[in-house]
């Protein structure tokens, strides 16, 4: 978890950024995080990156994503939890947030997911929908 060589790829399925997408997510400033474990044997980290609309024409989504990229490349290799999958989402002040605190705002959104994935009456955060009768 602390080791600066660990494997970190790119997530680029769109099943893969929808089961993040159903897993426990956490705002911060500019960025939000999404965090699932893939429950799988492997200790690879995915992450992937997203910016809607909303944030602005191509120019700007792509600076914001590329920014994200950079705080993702930082901070992933010293907090982020092997076996899981990670989506960074941009949103409107990402492109153009102070650096640090851009920074900061991952960085908080990792701890967070981590201390929540790590809390055992957190461990399902939504309960599966309840059969009709």
């Amino acid at each position: 978890m602390t080791g600066a060589h660990q494997n970190i790829e790119r997530l680029k399925k769109r099943p893969d950024f929808l089961a993040a997408a159903r897993a426990p997510s956490c705002a911060r400033g500019a960025v939000v995080l999404q965090a699932r474990d893939r429950a799988d044997d492997t200790t690879l980290i995915r992450v992937g990156f997203t910016a809607t609309r909303k944030v602005g024409g191509a120019v700007i989504r792509n600076r914001a994503k590329r920014r994200m990229r950079e705080a993702a490349r930082v901070l992933l290799p010293q907090l982020a939890k092997p076996g899981f999958d990670y989506v960074l989402i941009a949103r409107n002040g990402a492109p153009t947030r102070p650096w640090l605190r851009l920074l900061d705002d991952v960085k908080s959104a990792l701890i967070s997911l981590a201390a929540e994935s790590d809390s055992p009456s957190r461990a399902s955060p939504r309960a599966p929908p309840s059969p009709s009768a």
